[in-house]
């Protein structure tokens, strides 16, 4: 397999930390996760970003992260859910690197985030079920455009992901796209 970033999209609780921490051991390269990047950056935590600048303060933040992050080599990347709502990360992410969806299942996703506080989106008015199915309604269509390979992590073991996703890696090595 040649050597490029790999950028992992998908709605939150779809695994993308934990997949492209493993995959990125697995291949040999480096991991990164764009949330945790910024908070590190900024020295505060999502949720503080959140309720200190907003939706739109984080997403500046995380666009400007995944500008300078995108530029790298041998990278897999693990970004927000809501990272491909901006056409510019979509942009970066599609001209450097091969741009993997992890799709998850409504149902999956809710008991995988249901314990978790640092997802600021789910604490809404609404149920986070509701919630998480809005998100998936908006930002489904901009992840599977963006996206050269689409993998279901819902009822699959992470070994298995990762299996298919070097198995779609190699396929297209083989078929001269994208290397």
């Amino acid at each position: 397999m040649s050597r490029h970033n790999i950028f992992l999209i998908g709605p939150m609780g779809a695994g993308k930390t934990t997949i492209g921490r493993q995959l990125a051991r697995k291949l040999g390269m480096e991991f990164l996760d764009s949330d945790r990047v910024i908070e590190q950056r900024t020295g505060a935590d999502i949720p503080l970003i959140f309720e200190k600048e907003g939706e739109d303060g984080f997403r500046k933040r995380e666009q400007a992260v995944i500008e300078d992050l995108s530029q790298q080599q041998n990278l897999v990347l693990a970004t927000g859910g809501g990272a491909v709502l901006s056409a510019d990360n979509r942009k970066a992410l599609t001209d450097r690197g091969i741009v993997i969806y992890l799709h998850s299942s409504l149902r999956a996703l809710v008991a995988r985030t249901s314990r978790d506080r640092n997802r600021p989106l789910l604490h809404g008015k609404e149920p986070p079920r509701e919630i998480l199915a809005r998100l998936l309604e908006q930002r489904q269509p901009l992840y599977q455009d963006t996206a050269q390979i689409t993998i279901d992590t819902s009822n699959t073991s992470i070994r298995n992901v990762i299996q298919a996703i070097i198995s779609q890696l190699n396929h297209l090595d083989k078929t001269g796209s994208k290397s």
